[in-house]
């Protein structure tokens, strides 16, 4: 249904928009960039695919899903009366009380009016005559706004693994991301779960429990460290409550935003007990601090991320009872923390269970997909059940799957294709009024702190147009060279961007995404905002503003 067209002084006014702003997708980003540029007195319109708000936590769903971040520190910060009023029960908060979390934060400002569910986007292109988008959903309806705004999150594309068969399958089978909204029953049940990736830690360790027999199909193991969660209790609320201005005052001088960042020591600047003592403090300690809160070096030298992996692959050994089981989840291809650190709560101790079998598919490969179950080179297994735990089409899959054109017929998917560059993470060469929250090359880790900081750019952008009766914004293709060579330096000497993941682009279930690539800004916290800032601070100047 189109809706009554925004009003504007500018003479391309009468152009019969519906909104001046199209936000694609409710979760974190979409409803923060809906309250800030309701703000400033915009008609602003949120598409989401999903019948509800929550984005990453209306789709998953699965057992054990929950924050690896903590929950006070992956809260929104904007609102005062909104931090005095939640309270959190757990340090690492779970799916469900995630989702009443963003759930209320709806109601609490009124959101729901201004989003539309089930609606998918299909396509979006852009007019230079009108200077407007066109958007288009899987339904047939088709709205025009001025600018359009991907809230469309990093992880939320899910790929299944290019395995024969896997519409054969007679019982049950979902992926992770795509877990039922009505209740389902493991109890007693032969269940498969395909993949050990940060969602396939979380299934596993909760979905042992109930089943009657787990049967675990692993590729590469991960490097998994405790998460350490526990209860808030009240009062101990009410101190992280009094404390929350200067939480995130930490947050914001932090690398990546969490509430931890590197020691500023070296590996072997320390004696081997020193060293010792700081890793086993960090392993007995909540969250990500064994990973960002690490020696400085261990992400950059070779020989102190190797000590570092040797450390933690003797916890395995010692928490894991079968010594070769041990060894098959201890990995071999890349070294602690050069791939994102699954945080887990008894993971290891799931492969103690006489009622869980690990079954390395390097050593026994997965034929293919039966209408009883999967078949290996060994044989064949019956399952009531099929997890999939096989990840996404990470940063690049939720805009591939929109057609999205801009200038002169540039199709974004062929553009990228050719090389992957946007300018700050937040815009595109050739696609003007065209905004990213969390774009490639755009800086991620706590993304809630990412995502305020992103959306208050964009808006601010949008304010600084509005006050000047501007209607086209594009990044030059200058800036953007600029902005690429800029990321690739940041990335220099990590260990990371020599290994295969979702953070350098790899994705072995999809075609054309073996190539490795930089594909997230690898510097700073501060770095990235300074930047944005002296953009910002220049009136844009990096930006072609009509």
């Amino acid at each position: 249904m189109t809706q009554p067209a925004a009003t504007s002084n500018h003479p391309l006014s009468d152009i019969g928009l519906d909104y001046d702003a199209i936000v694609v997708g409710a979760g974190m980003s979409g409803l923060y960039q809906l309250y800030k540029l309701r703000k400033i007195g915009m008609s602003v319109r949120v598409f989401e695919s999903g019948t509800g708000v929550g984005g990453t936590w209306y789709w998953n769903r699965y057992p054990g899903a929950r924050f690896d971040s903590e929950s006070y520190s992956y809260a929104y910060s904007f609102s005062q009366e909104l931090l005095d009023e939640w309270d959190w029960s757990e340090h690492f908060a779970s799916q469900p009380e995630i989702l009443r979390y963003l759930q209320h934060v709806a109601d609490k400002f009124d959101l729901i009016k201004d989003i539309q569910f089930s609606s998918d986007v299909k396509s979006a292109i852009y007019s230079d005559d009108t200077r407007s988008w066109q958007i288009h959903l899987q339904d047939g309806s088709i709205y025009r706004s001025r600018f359009l705004i991907a809230g469309i999150g990093v992880l939320s594309e899910p790929t299944l693994p290019k395995i024969e068969g896997i519409e054969s399958f007679k019982g049950d089978s979902f992926h992770t991301s795509r877990w039922p909204h009505t209740p389902v029953d493991l109890a007693g049940k032969k269940v498969a779960v395909i993949g050990t990736g940060a969602s396939g830690v979380q299934a596993i360790q909760e979905v042992c429990k109930d089943a009657g027999h787990l049967t675990v199909f692993q590729r590469r193991p991960n490097w998994c460290a405790p998460l350490h969660n526990s209860n808030i209790k009240s009062d101990e609320m009410e101190a992280i409550r009094a404390g929350y201005k200067e939480m995130f005052e930490l947050c914001g001088q932090t690398r990546a935003g969490f509430l931890h960042t590197a020691d500023p020591r070296g590996t072997f600047e320390v004696s081997k007990k020193e060293r010792y003592e700081f890793w086993e403090h960090l392993y007995a300690s909540k969250g990500f601090g064994i990973w960002q809160g690490n020696f400085i070096d261990v992400l950059t030298d070779p020989k102190a991320n190797k000590a570092m992996s040797d450390f933690v692959a003797d916890k395995i050994r010692r928490r894991v009872n079968d010594p070769k089981v041990a060894e098959k989840l201890i990995p071999k291809d890349h070294g602690f923390g050069t791939r994102r650190v699954p945080l887990e709560t008894g993971y290891y101790e799931s492969y103690n269970r006489e009622n869980v079998e690990l079954i390395d598919i390097n050593e026994t490969p997965i034929k293919r997909i039966t209408p009883k179950g999967i078949l290996t080179t060994d044989k064949e297994f019956d399952f009531d059940f099929i997890i999939y735990a096989t990840g996404f089409n990470a940063i690049l899959g939720s805009y591939d799957r929109i057609d999205i054109m801009g200038v002169n017929g540039s199709r974004l998917k062929e553009q990228w294709r050719q090389e992957l560059s946007t300018f700050l993470g937040l815009q595109i060469h050739n696609f003007p009024n065209l905004f990213m929250i969390l774009g490639p090359h755009g800086l991620l880790g706590n993304n809630p702190r990412s995502i305020e900081f992103n959306v208050e750019w964009i808006t601010d952008l949008m304010q600084h147009m509005k006050e000047r009766d501007l209607t086209r914004a594009e990044a030059t293709s200058e800036a953007v060279a600029i902005w690429h060579e800029y990321v690739l330096e940041q990335g220099e000497g990590l260990l990371t961007n020599q290994i295969d993941s979702w953070m350098t682009g790899v994705n072995s279930n999809l075609e054309g995404r073996q190539k490795r690539i930089i594909a997230i800004y690898r510097g700073s916290q501060y770095s990235y905002r300074e930047r944005c800032n002296e953009v910002a601070e220049s009136g844009y100047a990096e930006l072609n503003l009509m």
